[in-house]
């Protein structure tokens, strides 16, 4: 498995399992930067998703994880940025599929949805999977287009 940089971030109803899959990461040989949250402390989900999504779409970061309470926030959020492809995935298969179709270089979980092992085995599925490219690809690229023309 190819060790990276992954960034990671939540608001207070994800960072405990924001916590554990740090640990997870860093027992990988992972680099990961910590975006925070670091307290249960109540807080607005785009404090910490946006810092994470634009050193995504900046290229500061290859790839990272973002959690919430349920992931719908970070991930409509995640996807405003240029060139992010978040994924908001509760199974192994969407994880794998988000990698190997989409090439997601956001993995978004929701920490009250999923337990710990699950979020675990998806995080790990997303990192050891390859995009396939080809026909994928193409339908990447038209998405790029699309990003174009709004991004201007």
């Amino acid at each position: 498995m190819k060790k990276s940089k992954i960034a990671i971030a939540s608001d207070h109803a994800g960072r405990e399992m924001k916590e554990e899959l740090k640990s997870f990461l860093q027992s990988m040989g992972v680099e990961v930067v910590d975006m925070g949250v670091n307290d249960d402390k109540s807080v607005d989900y785009p404090d910490y998703g946006i810092p994470l999504a634009q050193r995504v779409s900046n290229g500061d970061v290859p790839r990272g994880v973002l959690v919430c309470g349920t992931g719908i926030g970070m991930s409509i959020l995640a996807n405003k940025f240029k060139g992010v492809r978040a994924a908001l995935v509760s199974d192994v298969y969407t994880a794998r599929m988000a990698k190997e179709h989409n090439d997601a270089n956001i993995l978004v979980i929701g920490g009250r949805i999923v337990g710990k092992g699950l979020a675990r085995e998806m995080l790990k599925t997303w990192i050891e999977a390859t995009f396939e490219g080809g026909r994928h690809q193409t339908r990447l690229d038209k998405i790029t287009e699309l990003e174009k023309k709004c991004h201007k």
